[in-house]
Formats: structure tokens, sequence, C-alpha cells
């Protein structure tokens, strides 16, 4: 753990997390754009097929999300976050590997993206319990901030670069990108040494099933965790159906090539990068706690505007409908995911992170599938028109939770 008294940014360690996650964060970003249009432009996927491939990315967290965080809550943290970028780097390069000799199906596709689905799982809820190790639990909200800051530094450039690199070299090659990434993460992580506290085991008596449900119970009975995971479920729900459409209206309907595809995107990014730099600031000024929902419902309206977008001018529309949406979206998860930090006893950190992202993220295969099967029945614009309006369900029910507070501080971190 870093030193109180040290400014964040002048931590080994703490910059060996910040270097990791940035590169992890380019190359995935860069990905992010070519795997969708490997799938649309090379292997000719329909709108369900991508709605598939994001379910078949994220499905792992509705099937062992929740064991996942009783196994992370009895062990290091780091072994694992170090083991999940290895696992995605090597199932990663499989993508090129069968571009290159002809053998790249849809079947690969979604079989790879399981498997790396099934990786994240045990990283993102193993990273969300390891950050307070590095920063300390007084300084998760600068920390998340710093992180999200320079990790979005990666998101700005990587989809245009990724578009770019598309239209160049292929799709399937780009994904070796996103592996390198993995790899880089590992080797920074495996660098860090703040020691980690051993488990005590009588924290984690009992079956496991029993352990998973006491990190439920944490989160139901909880008035703000509970909201807080209503709200990103229902945002994750309302992503998800318009991923699954998103680069078949832009680039179908719309006429766009890769590298404006990538650009819009990257716009996106650049509002993602503003908001965590932002995010500290707006704390202070609005409230660590109030800013949780106003950001979410300043911003979520102009979601509406991406499916009024046309060829031209028209574009702007759409860019400015990326961009709020990211905005709005990054200050809500620093400043969630920080207050979550804070309020959670220790033994109980990695259960209550798997049963939020458990909540959260097994939303996105149904919405996935649910934005597929609409982009084929109703057409893609009329579908990104049903996932703005999903995700206007999120501020309403952050609003009625934490309406009265202004700031963190003002919980009860032991409140259920």
């Amino acid at each position: 753990m870093t030193d109180a008294r040290e400014p964040l940014r002048s931590s080994r360690d703490f910059r060996l997390l910040l270097a990791g996650q940035t590169t992890a964060q380019f190359g995935t970003q860069i990905a992010g754009v070519a795997i969708p249009l490997l799938a649309v432009v090379t292997l000719e996927a329909s709108p369900f097929e991508v709605g598939l491939l994001g379910a078949a990315s994220t499905i792992a967290f509705a099937v062992i999300g929740l064991p996942a965080g009783a196994w992370l809550d009895r062990m290091l943290r780091r072994p694992v976050l170090v083991a999940s970028d290895l696992v995605r780097a090597v199932l990663l390069a499989t993508i090129p590997v069968a571009a290159w000799f002809g053998w790249l199906t849809m079947a690969h596709l979604l079989v790879v993206s399981f498997l790396v689905g099934t990786a994240r799982v045990f990283f993102d809820v193993g990273y969300q319990s390891y950050v307070p190790t590095v920063t300390g639990r007084d300084r998760v909200l600068a920390g998340n901030s710093a992180m999200e800051f320079l990790r979005s530094g990666g998101q700005v450039a990587g989809p245009g670069v990724g578009g770019a690199l598309v239209s160049l070299v292929g799709a399937a090659n780009v994904v070796v990108l996103q592996a390198v990434g993995f790899v880089v993460s590992a080797v920074t992580l495996a660098g860090i040494r703040a020691t980690e506290t051993p488990h005590d085991p009588s924290a984690h008596s009992g079956t496991m099933w029993h352990r998973v449900r006491e990190g439920f119970r944490f989160v139901v009975h909880h008035r703000v965790l509970r909201a807080t995971a209503l709200a990103s479920a229902a945002s994750n729900l309302s992503f998800a159906i318009a991923s699954a459409v998103t680069f078949v209206f832009l680039s179908r309907e719309l006429g766009q090539p890769a590298w404006v595809i990538g650009l819009l995107v990257a716009a996106g990014s650049v509002a993602v990068m503003l908001g965590a730099a932002l995010t500290p600031r707006l704390g202070r000024l609005v409230g660590t706690a109030r800013i949780i929902w106003v950001s979410l419902a300043v911003t979520t309206p102009f979601v509406l505007l991406v499916p009024t977008a046309m060829p031209g001018w028209g574009l702007v529309l759409a860019l400015l409908g990326f961009a709020a949406g990211e905005l709005g979206q990054i200050v809500y998860s620093i400043t969630n995911v920080s207050l979550r930090q804070r309020l959670t006893p220790d033994h109980l950190l990695g259960r209550v992170n798997a049963t939020m992202r458990f909540l959260i993220m097994a939303f996105f295969p149904a919405g996935a599938l649910l934005g597929g099967v609409l982009g084929e029945v109703v057409g893609t614009q009329w579908t990104l028109v049903v996932a703005g309006v999903v995700a206007l369900v999120a501020p309403v029910v952050l609003i009625r939770a934490l309406r009265r507070h202004r700031d963190v501080e003002e919980f009860d971190p032991v409140e259920e």
C-alpha cells in the first residue's frame, strides 16, 4: 500500500498499475473496433450474429460471476490478475493465426469471446478488490480517477487507430495489438511490490455457496448498493442492446468507412478522458454522492441523438450522443466504484464486487441478443431508440436512493 502522505503519482506501484492498464486498454480499444468489423465486414455477420458475439463475451459473468468472488476472497489477488491477462493474450492470438491460414469462422470468434470473457470475470472482480491495496481506502476516488484518465488516453487513440489499421492491414491482424497489451499488463502487475493482507480463514468459513450468499445479501440489503446495482444493470442493458447494432447502423445504414467509425468512437473516448480528469473536482463541487446520479441525469438523454444521425453533417448528432453518454458513464462509474470500495468491509470486497458484476453483467448477454433480434425485426435505427429509452431508467433509480445525501461520508459504512 502507498504511504498516505506520498502523492499517488509518486508511488512506483501505482505507476506500474497505471502503465499496465493504459496499455491493455489501448489494445482493447483497437480490437474493440477490429473484432466487430471482422465479423461484419470479413465474415458478413448479421445483426443477430453480432449480438451473439457480444453475448458470448459476457455470459461468463452470469455463469461463474458469483463463485468467482468467493474464490477471490480466499486468494491473493495479484497472481490471479497476472494469470487472467496471460490467458487472454494467448486466446486472442489464435484469431490472427486462424485468419492467416484461412480457418477463421464465426464459431471461432464466439468460442474465443466466451473464454476471454471467462478470464475477464476473474480480472474485473480481482482488480476492483486489489486497487485499495495499492492506493489505500482513503484515496480510492483519486486513484480510480487517475487510472481512468490515463486508460481513457488509450480509448481516445485506440478506436481511430483501430479503424485506420483495419483498413490498412485487416481486422484480424489488428487483434494482435490487444494480445500484446494484455502481456504488458501482466508484466507490470507482476512488478508491483505492495503486500496484500493475508485473509483470515475464520472470515471465510462455511461452504462456497454460503460465502456467496453473504456477499449477495450485503448488496441486496444495502439500500445504496442495491440502487447502484439496478442503475448499472439498466445502463449495461442499454449498452448491450446498442452494441449489437451500432456498427451495423454506422457501416451499412449510414455507409461510413472503418476509419470514420473509429473516429466517432474515439470522440466518445475523449469525453471519457475529460470526465475521468474532472471527476474529483466535480465530486467536490456537486458532492461525492450527489454526482453519482447527477452525472447520468444530465447526460443520458443525449444518447437518443445517435439514431437521428445521417451521412455528412448529420454525423455530428452521433458524435454528441456518443460523447455525452461516455462522459456521464465514466463519472458515474468512478464515483460508484469508489463508494462501493469505501462502504464494503475488506473480507467481503471480492464477493460484493462479484455480486455487483453479476447483477450488472448478467443483463449484457440478454441485451446483446435482444439487440440482435430487434435489429432484424424493427431495424438498427429503432433498436438504438429502444436502447436510449432503457438508459433513462438508471438516473431515476439513483435519484430515489441518493437524493438526500451530498457526500459519501454521510453514509454509515455498515448500513444495511
